[in-house]
């Protein structure tokens, strides 16, 4: 098995060599492959999604190619290289988990979880001396779901929230109602801005019902997908495009999909 993960580090080197590698591979750099990073793991996501082991193979593939990619690009540079990675991500592994490799105990998950949030913090500060606050180190390229929900727990855990989640539907009812005000008024920045703190903190009353947003958020794309998409098979058979159809016909067959698409 380490033969083959031997034979991939010199796979990309050879594709990167000056000489006799890939033009196309030569002459990227850890900015050019952030792209394709983010591509590949979204990747192996949809087939998890899709239970399709045999593709989650290849897409797993995919990704660990990125890694090796950009190892090799370090590597040139005299940064780091592959080996590097990897005794990083073990020695992470063990000091995140002294209940496994070392002799703490913990009374609950709760308790694990405390304490696997307190060694991220530490690492952070041994990484980021400088930085004091407790929402430094979160990537600004996190897409904006994801990042509001590492924001707001960050916060939480610092005492920055409400104790119980029945004013937060409150918040919303409140944060709804100056959407609709911002709207009235014509302007579109305050507008704009209004609809930013009602995401906000419907991401944050998600947290408090332990929900996951992005998982909700996907799950209801999809399932508008499917209803959308019963619609535009109906009205092709009637012969009509979308276009065709009167609104209340349209919303009749979305109450048809919901009916159907339950069964």
């Amino acid at each position: 098995m380490l033969n083959n993960t031997q034979q991939l580090l010199d796979l990309m080197a050879r594709l990167r060599d000056p000489e006799q590698g890939c033009a196309w591979d030569i002459k990227q750099d850890f900015t050019t492959l952030i792209p394709y990073v983010i591509e590949e793991a979204y990747e192996v996501v949809d087939a998890i999604e899709r239970n399709d082991f045999v593709d989650l193979r290849s897409e797993l593939g995919d990704l660990l190619l990125q890694v090796v990619f950009q190892a090799q690009i370090a590597k040139e540079r005299g940064l780091f290289d592959f080996e590097d990675v990897a005794a990083d991500i073990s020695d992470k592994l063990v000091r995140r988990h002294p209940h496994v490799f070392a002799d703490a105990v913990y009374a609950n998950d709760e308790q694990r979880h405390q304490a696997w949030e307190h060694a991220k913090a530490v690492e952070r500060q041994e990484k980021q001396p400088e930085a004091t606050s407790a929402l430094a180190g979160i990537a600004a390229s996190l897409p904006a779901l994801m990042a509001c929900e590492k924001i707001q727990g960050r916060a939480a855990r610092q005492g920055f929230d409400w104790p119980e989640t029945l004013p937060v539907f409150d918040k919303v009812s409140e944060e709804l109602d100056e959407v609709k005000e911002a709207w009235e008024s014509g302007n579109f920045d305050h507008t704009q801005e209004e609809i930013g703190d009602l995401l906000f903190v419907a991401v944050n009353l998600a947290r408090h019902l332990k929900v996951n947003p992005e998982v909700a958020l996907k799950q209801s794309i999809q399932k508008f997908t499917k209803r959308f998409q019963y619609i535009e098979q109906q009205v092709a058979i009637s012969g009509r495009g979308m276009t065709d159809c009167e609104l209340a016909e349209l919303d009749a067959l979305w109450d048809e999909a919901k009916v159907v698409l339950r069964k």
